[in-house]
């Protein structure tokens, strides 16, 4: 517990610098994707309960996967209606302090794990079948941005404080690394380094990252990161050459491209952590995009009651009508069934 709480504490203090800083989206004329939230979606069993509630993502049968922070990170299963079916890697080695979930293409479930710097792979069955990165031995705590002092260059195969993970058309990994690096980096489907971008710094030129939050990818292995602190999303190909910056969706704290045929971008400019004064007037909006940055609609506002968001961390985007949320500080996940936009979105730029 003493470790947890300090960690806790480095990750608070770390939370609070600069990449907190929220800013209003510029894009102007949206119109507004009218919705409704399932009541009571998610049921948990007698006794078990969500905490924070860091990454949702659903599998090809319907079955939607939790990641959550509690009093232990913890990865829950439930059926397409909501039910709780099971708990994955309960123990694991690899479980501190959750970040994001997702599923690959084969319904292999993929954990970021923020405090223990590992991304790991569980087959369908609920079995590790790969790690990426490795977790710090205990002595050394979590890892921390010294203020005023260089940070070490980025090795291939370790992280620092990973944030996300995607996967391209021949199941290459891409994985945001995340709040103490700031890059993406790309291995082979057999975990083998390939190529980064971006680096152990922060940064605002193209190329460059603070706080790369969250990551997807399209049918033709486009990535699209969520560069939050630089309040913009950056669009590189497979290669990770650059294509495209949209810049005008506010704060891109999480990334979604549904799978198609007609495939959408949505990205989430969430209300901050504590909801500090005038977020709540400027933030917490998600927008529904084409690929080429065109924005569709935007759909929810900060609030406490369902239908309301607080802090939206995760995305699942598998039905681009009906959108599964995760949440810090209601401790919840949500179903919203959208409905047609309200206005055609031609000054939506």
């Amino acid at each position: 517990m003493t470790r947890y709480l300090t960690y806790c504490i480095a990750a608070l203090l770390l939370w609070c610098g600069p990449a907190a800083a929220q800013s209003k989206a510029r894009a102007t004329n949206v119109p507004e994707i009218p919705y409704e939230s399932v009541p009571n979606f998610i049921k948990m069993p007698p006794g078990l309960y969500l905490g924070e509630s860091m990454g949702v993502a659903s599998n090809s049968k319907g079955h939607i996967f939790v990641f959550t922070r509690s009093g232990d990170t913890r990865l829950f299963e439930f059926d397409e209606t909501g039910k709780y079916v099971r708990e994955l890697g309960e123990g694991l080695y690899g479980f501190e302090y959750a970040h994001k979930v997702r599923v690959d293409k084969y319904d292999n479930i993929w954990a970021v794990d923020e405090g223990t710097n590992m991304v790991i792979k569980f087959n369908p069955e609920g079995r590790v079948t790969m790690v990426l990165g490795r977790r710090p031995e205990q002595v050394d705590g979590a890892y921390t941005t010294p203020p005023n002092q260089p940070q070490p260059p980025t090795e291939k195969y370790l992280f620092r404080r990973p944030t996300d993970v995607a996967f391209g058309p021949n199941d290459e990994i891409f994985v945001s690394d995340g709040y103490v690096n700031h890059r993406v980096v790309k291995y082979d489907k057999n975990g083998r380094f390939m190529k980064e971008v971006g680096g152990s710094a922060p940064g605002s030129a193209p190329y460059q990252m603070n706080t790369p939050h969250g990551i997807s990818t399209d049918a033709l292995g486009n990535v699209y990161v969520a560069d939050r602190a630089n309040v913009r999303l950056q669009v590189f190909d497979i290669n990770l050459v650059l294509r495209a910056i949209y810049d005008n969706i506010g704060n891109s704290w999480e990334t979604c491209v549904s799978p198609g045929p007609h495939q959408y971008l949505f990205s989430s400019n969430s209300n901050p952590n504590g909801n500090g004064p005038g977020t709540w007037e400027t933030t917490g909006e998600i927008y529904k995009m084409e690929l080429d940055g065109t924005i569709v609609g935007r759909f929810g506002k900060p609030g406490k009651q369902l239908g309301g968001f607080q802090v939206v961390h995760g995305i699942d985007c598998r039905n681009p009508n009906e959108i599964l949320v995760s949440e810090i500080e209601s401790w919840r996940v949500q179903k919203l069934m959208l409905k047609p936009a309200t206005a055609k979105p031609a000054a939506a730029r």
